[in-house]
């Protein structure tokens, strides 16, 4: 999710075609226990009119992917990061085998729309869009499943459209462009993983349980154990943050080390130009040194300034034990 591109605007409106994921279906009798067992989310509570956010993780609670889920008639859908989505679902195929009749395949004619304002979601659904007033409520289309997500630190309304066979037609005049969105992503604080992200932190790490992304109380699945006991016992030592670049006309990799003195502190997880010279990133950092002044590894020059999230992470504020 790295753009070297050209620089965002503060709130652009409009739609994007997402290009960087893909949409997956699991159909079968199975669909909704294999998702139990795999997912962070409980599936009980993903409904024709909520879709909810969730993480696979592996069996020490690392994260390897980060999905919605959206329920279709009997079936579930769900969007993976387009660079990892055959890796992906190869290693959930593996648990499927245990559900006959069951399965998980890559939709080739889906595809997802991210839409920014509320007037660009009223172009395609009407008075409809207007009902959506929460993250994770969704809506049918004749366009697709429209779902509203979290808002941005500037408060502007965002939405994606779900879409089983893409067509273009319908759609609002004015086009955004991907980094658009990406950036988008950034100021309302939604991680995406990268293959130099891939099952390095706990969701909790990536504060998905502030994201709807996690159920405590939905017993086990792959990580629940760790992911329970970072919960229930405090454990938390670092999580996402957001923050400002200068200095630079290029975004850092992700996975690129922050730096406090001498000592590796976090990493960065998404970031995007905004100005030629600048721009915002999610990075996990450790709580003791988040206030702390900050450098990137191999970019000494470059400021970096901690800027608020959408969304409070309390975590932050206890009394913290081993980390995981």
């Amino acid at each position: 999710m790295t753009n070297t591109e050209t620089p965002r605007h503060a709130n652009p409106h409009g739609w994007a075609n997402l290009t960087d994921r893909v949409l997956a279906r699991i159909s079968g009798p199975g669909a909704d226990k294999f998702v139990q067992g795999q997912f962070s989310q409980n599936v009980d509570e993903v409904t024709s009119a909520q879709s909810l956010r969730a993480a696979a993780s592996t069996p020490k609670g690392r994260a390897y992917c980060l999905t919605r889920l959206v329920r279709d008639g009997e079936d579930l859908l769900i969007t993976l990061e387009q660079e990892m989505a055959e890796e992906t679902i190869t290693h959930l195929n593996k648990y499927l085998m245990l559900f006959r009749g069951t399965s998980l395949e890559r939709l080739e004619s889906g595809r997802v729309i991210g839409l920014m304002g509320s007037e660009t979601a009223e172009a395609i659904a009407g008075t409809a869009a207007r009902d959506l007033t929460q993250p994770g409520q969704q809506t049918e289309t004749p366009l697709g499943y429209l779902i509203r997500l979290e808002d941005d630190i500037h408060q502007q309304a965002r939405y994606e459209l779900w879409q089983i066979t893409a067509d273009g037609t319908g759609l609002p005049a004015t086009e955004a462009s991907l980094p658009d969105w990406q950036a988008s992503e950034i100021r309302a604080g939604v991680p995406h993983l990268t293959p130099a992200t891939r099952e390095s932190y706990v969701p909790q790490m990536l504060n998905l349980q502030h994201l709807q992304g996690i159920h405590y109380k939905k017993g086990c699945y792959t990580g629940q154990e760790v992911i329970a006991r970072m919960h229930f016992l405090g454990q938390l030592k670092k999580s996402l943050f957001r923050l400002a670049f200068s200095g630079i006309d290029t975004a850092p990799d992700a996975g690129t080390r922050l730096i406090v003195g001498d000592k590796a502190v976090g990493e960065v997880v998404n970031a995007a130009l905004t100005t030629p010279q600048g721009g915002e990133m999610l990075a996990v950092i450790r709580h003791d040194s988040a206030s702390q002044p900050l450098t990137l590894e191999g970019a000494d020059n470059l400021k970096l300034t901690v800027l608020d999230l959408p969304y409070p992470v309390p975590e932050r504020e206890k009394p913290t034990g081993a980390d995981t």
